[in-house]
C-alpha cells in the first residue's frame, strides 16, 4: 500500500466549509481514482499546528496518475482554506503490522 501525506496549516476559522469542499468537492475527485483507497484527515487541536491528510493507494503508480491528472484541481480547490503551503510525503504503507486495518481499507 502506498501513502501520500499532507501538511499545512488550516485557517481554523474556515474548517467548517474547508471540510464541505472536501466531501463535496475532493472526495468525489478521489473516490473515481483508480487504486485510491481512503484518505484520513487528522486536524490539529491547537490552531497554530499542521494538520495532516494521509491518502492511502493500492499502488504508488496509480497515485502517481492522479497526481499529474487531478491534483493541481484539488489544491486550487483548497488553497483558499489554508494557512500556509502545502508539504508533501510518501510512504510505503506496510500492512504486515496492520493486518485488520488494511483488510478494512480495502473491503
Amino acid at each position: 500500500m502506498f501513502a501520500h501525506m499532507l501538511e499545512f496549516v488550516p485557517k481554523m476559522a474556515k474548517q467548517e466549509e474547508f471540510l464541505k469542499a472536501l466531501k463535496n468537492e475532493v472526495l468525489p475527485i478521489l473516490k473515481k481514482q483508480t487504486g485510491f483507497l481512503e484518505i484520513l484527515p487528522f486536524f490539529p487541536e491547537v490552531n497554530s499546528e499542521k494538520a495532516r491528510f494521509v491518502s492511502l493507494w493500492t499502488e504508488r503508480k496509480y497515485f502517481e496518475r492522479y497526481e499529474r491528472e487531478w491534483l493541481p484541481k484539488v489544491e486550487e480547490i483548497v488553497m483558499p482554506y489554508l494557512g500556509t503551503p502545502i508539504t508533501y510525503q510518501f510512504y510505503t504503507l506496510e500492512t504486515a503490522l496492520c493486518e485488520h486495518f488494511a483488510k478494512a481499507v480495502a473491503a
